[in-house]
Formats: structure tokens, sequence, C-alpha cells
């Protein structure tokens, strides 16, 4: 099985500095899909600049041609599916019908506050979460939807002409719970995870891949609950957040060596960070380029 390699270009310069070249140039190195953050601002960036998914896209779409383009992830913490579903749309037509959806349920970050709201619980986020994949769903396929739900509502919600992709753009779904994985098998065309975040700070490379490998079977078993083949869902490992941290992008053989052991889970995508100075995702860009251009042959 091949496997596909992505790249995360966090929103953080100016498309006038930098910004631009960033998405040209993984377009240029052959990654699959460059995706980016959807927040309002994140961790350690919350000081600096940050800018909004949707616009970044649509930019990155004007400069690219054969890439995919999506967000990693997308949640309903200052989201709303009736006006995301008019944003997609449009995306998707100024893309020419390139973007993926990554969508999961948030966390407690700043995003979560940022509109006057406590935090949810993660009861009540994966709550908002089983109601907005769904309704979104419905609002990506027919051309119009009325729904009356706990959390969301739409009147007669139109949305024509629909996707450029049929029946609609693909869900990449984040999940680790039984719930977030029954969307995912039910809703989804990919999964994503990042693997036991509780294994981050002490935990071993080698328990993260048994965590992970966990993970996938409980897919496989929320799929086979309502018949559909586990196979047909891609699923993707952003990294940068198991134990490994950044010692993938140490060297090419690492990285192959990492991402070898995720092929044989069945893993069809892995997603790496674009690096950036100073931070977590900090990161030689010689190796990185090397990486892009030379991984993907030694794990087909």
């Amino acid at each position: 099985m091949s496997l596909r390699l992505s790249t995360v270009i966090l929103p953080y310069r100016r498309w006038q500095e930098g910004g631009r070249e960033a998405w040209q140039r993984a377009e240029q190195l052959g990654f699959h899909t460059a995706y980016t953050y959807d927040h309002l601002s994140w961790r350690t960036f919350r000081d600096g600049p940050w800018f909004g998914a949707v616009p970044t896209l649509t930019a990155a779409a004007g400069v690219t041609d054969r890439m995919r383009l999506g967000t990693l992830v997308t949640s309903p913490n200052f989201r709303h599916p009736v006006t995301l579903a008019k944003e997609l749309i449009s995306l998707d037509d100024v893309s020419g019908g390139r973007i993926m959806l990554g969508i999961g349920a948030g966390g407690t970050g700043f995003d979560a506050t940022a509109l006057g709201q406590e935090p949810w619980t993660l009861r009540e986020r994966a709550d908002r979460l089983a109601e907005f994949v769904p309704l979104l769903d419905r609002l990506l396929t027919e051309d119009s939807v009325s729904y009356e739900g706990d959390f969301y509502s739409a009147h007669e919600a139109r949305n024509i002409p629909g996707c450029v992709q049929r029946p609609r753009l693909p869900f990449a779904v984040a999940a680790t719970g039984p719930r977030g994985l029954r969307l995912a098998a039910r809703h989804g065309q990919a999964w994503v995870t990042t693997g036991d975040p509780r294994l981050y700070e002490n935990g071993t490379p080698e328990q993260s891949v048994q965590a992970i490998r966990g993970q996938v079977e409980k897919l496989a078993d929320a799929c086979a609950e309502i018949g559909r083949d586990r196979n047909e869902l891609d699923k993707i490992l952003l990294t940068g957040f198991t134990p490994d941290r950044g010692q993938p992008l140490e060297s090419l053989d690492a990285f192959v060596d990492f991402a070898g052991r995720y092929r044989e889970l069945g893993f069809t995508e892995i997603v790496i960070h674009w690096p950036i100075p100073d931070s977590d995702f900090a990161a030689d860009e010689k190796v990185f380029e090397q990486i892009a251009m030379e991984a993907p042959a030694q794990l087909r």
C-alpha cells in the first residue's frame, strides 16, 4: 500500500511576506494535500499574527493548480453549519474541487471562549459534533435544508449549486472516542488521529504505535456496526503530537522508518508540519524538503 505525504502550513505569516511562497513551494515539492489549522488563535502563537483558514485556503487555491487543500481541523467551537457550508461550497468552487474538510469536536483552548461562552465539556463538545456533522452533510448535498436541533437550526438554507466534488467535498473526521469514531464511519471519507495525548509527555514511540493500533481497531468496529468496509476510509496521521515529536524530521531515514510503522497499521496519509523556526515545529528545511521529495517513493 502506498502512503501519501501531506503538510500543514500554519497561517501565521502575512500573504506577501512568505505566506504565498509556502503554499506554492508545497505544490512544487509534490505534497498530496496542504492543510491549515482552523483556529481563531492557537497555543504559543496566540500573541502573534494568525490568519483565518477559509481566506487563506481561498488564496492558496488561486496560486496552486493540482495540490489538494483543506482544514485540519474545523470544529463547532466558533463555526455554524449553515454559514460554514456556504463558505465551503464557495471554496470548493474556487479551487476547482480540491477541498477536504477536516472536522473534529475541538478543545478547551482559546477558540472555546472567544465568542464569550464558557468552554464546553467533553460530552458537550461530542454532543455538538454529533449534530454538526450530519447537518453539514445535508447542507452540502441538498439544495434547500430546514432543520431544528438541540444546538443548530436551519430554515430553508439554500446551497445552490452545491460542491464541485459530488455528492460533496470529503470529510476527514478527527476522533478517538466511540461517538466520534461512529461519526467517522458513517459520514467520513477519511479519519484523522494525532495519537494518544496521554502519551505525549512520558510515553514511548512503541506505546504510541500500540495505542494508535487500538484506535484503528475501534474504527474498524464502528465500520462493521453499519456494514461499511473499513478500507473505504482513508486513515490520516497528523504528526508532531506523539512521543516521537520532531525526531521523524531529523533525517530521511528516520522519517521513512517512522512512517513505515504507521503504513503497516493501514494508514494512507501522513501529515508533517511546515517548519517554523523557534517553535515546536522547528526543523531543518533542507531535510524537510528531502523528505517531501524522496520519502513517498520509499513508502510505496
